[in-house]
């Protein structure tokens, strides 16, 4: 990721959903300003998810998904129809593109019961109305807005529009601007931990898993964090944390490491001096930390046998000494002196059925969106499984649970709940 570009994370996702041929193609194309979708008159150009990263006025920066057909076909067409239904997941804003000559559907109807279950805001756009005389006869065209927005049951914005012709593209902006209600973070990522002329030290090891030639996007845009505080940030490696300390002249407000040091950086630095990791800091950025803290007391109740799921949000190589698949395993075997079996899934593939597993440990999921992640926890809390992520995790093993929660007075109390 570049350094001057939005995360995917912190864009709002536009998920553009429809039958084959619905023109969901011709729109995103149209809403740009700018070719970007494959357009062909042969059903079901667009055959897996598309994200397309961009600056959308008024909106600003976004992630539009273009989605396969929702009445495609065949095995193959389930399983596309499937990818389609995940992607839900994942959007702020759904728009529904229907053909304004065959109106709403069976496939529309469907898709619109699970956009009303998941709460998603949703604009019906009845594309190709150039097709339709009456749409230029004032009251019929009133009346098939009225009867579009009335399939849930409910008024949903309604906008007739042709991709082909432009028209009402401007206003279909406007509408999903004033769709989504962009809510700001309940907590900032660093900011108010602390002030003005304070020294922040964040702890990055640099290993062979690190990514070539650039910082991984939490410790980015903790950096950020940290400079719009007016604070200094200190970047080191885990094996020059000392000699930096000594050479610092002050002690530092706070130390921000990666995870995976957590209980090295703990034993270096001194008590009087906050400690917390990178993703404990996102855990409660997307409001997720008291849960996770919850979470990672299973730990301690696992047994023979039990199956824990860790997952990653990303889909980086693996390599030796992967934090994931061989890391955390292996501590958690320690801890628990227990037989543990693991599961592992990485990027959007998520399973629904999480009956199987004694509890879930999962990322700091910087390249998923907050909606994505909320669903996934939300996955976890409805079939009583514990969720937590690597930080809390790391630290509950290592002894200093409440010390990496001493930033976060109000979070304490957690620890003595049974």
């Amino acid at each position: 990721m570049s350094l001057n570009a939005t995360p995917a994370s912190e864009r709002i996702h536009i998920g553009i959903f429809g039958k084959r041929n619905a023109g969901k193609s011709s729109l995103i194309n149209a809403l740009t300003g700018q070719n970007l979708a494959i357009v062909s008159d042969v059903s079901g150009t667009t055959t897996d998810p598309v994200y397309k990263a961009m600056e959308l006025l008024p909106l600003g920066p976004v992630v539009v998904i273009d989605t396969p057909g929702i009445d495609d076909e065949g095995e193959l067409g389930k399983l596309r129809v499937k990818k389609s239904y995940q992607v839900l997941n994942k959007t702020d804003i759904v728009l529904l593109v229907c053909s304004a000559v065959e109106g709403i559907t069976e496939e529309e109807q469907k898709l619109l019961k699970q956009i009303e279950k998941k709460q998603i805001p949703c604009i019906l756009v009845m594309n190709k109305a150039d097709l339709l005389e009456e749409c230029q006869k004032g009251q019929q065209f009133k009346e098939r807005a009225e009867n579009a927005a009335s399939v849930r049951g409910q008024k949903i914005p309604v906008l007739w529009v042709s991709a082909a012709k432009n028209l009402q593209i401007r206003e279909l902006k406007e509408k999903i601007a004033s769709g989504i209600e962009q809510k700001k973070p309940e907590y900032p990522l660093v900011e108010d931990l602390l002030e003005m002329g304070d020294f922040a030290v964040l702890v990055v090891p640099i290993d062979k898993a690190a990514p070539k030639g650039r910082l991984i996007l939490p410790q980015q845009q903790t950096i950020r964090g940290v400079l719009e505080a007016g604070a200094t940030a200190v970047v080191v490696r885990d094996d020059e944390l000392c000699d930096t300390l000594q050479n610092l002249g002050k002690k530092p407000k706070l130390v921000i490491t990666d995870s995976q040091v957590f209980g090295k950086v703990a034993k270096e630095i001194p008590s009087d001096v906050m400690l917390t990791s990178f993703s404990i800091l996102f855990a409660r950025y997307k409001g997720e930390l008291e849960v996770q803290v919850r979470g990672a007391k299973a730990l301690d109740h696992l047994k023979n046998g039990d199956k824990v799921l860790i997952c990653e949000g990303c889909t980086h190589h693996r390599q030796c000494g992967d934090i994931g698949t061989e890391k955390l395993p292996n501590w958690i075997r320690k801890h628990t002196g227990q037989e543990i079996e693991f599961h592992f899934t990485s990027g959007t593939e998520f399973p629904m059925d999480l009956s199987e597993y004694r509890m879930i440990i999962h990322c700091g999921g910087c390249m998923l969106s907050a909606r994505e992640m909320r669903y996934r926890m939300k996955c976890a809390l409805d079939q009583n499984i514990p969720f937590t992520n690597y930080g809390v995790a790391i630290a509950c093993m290592n002894g200093i649970l409440p010390r990496s929660l001493a930033p976060f007075p109000a979070l304490l109390r957690l620890l003595d709940e049974t």
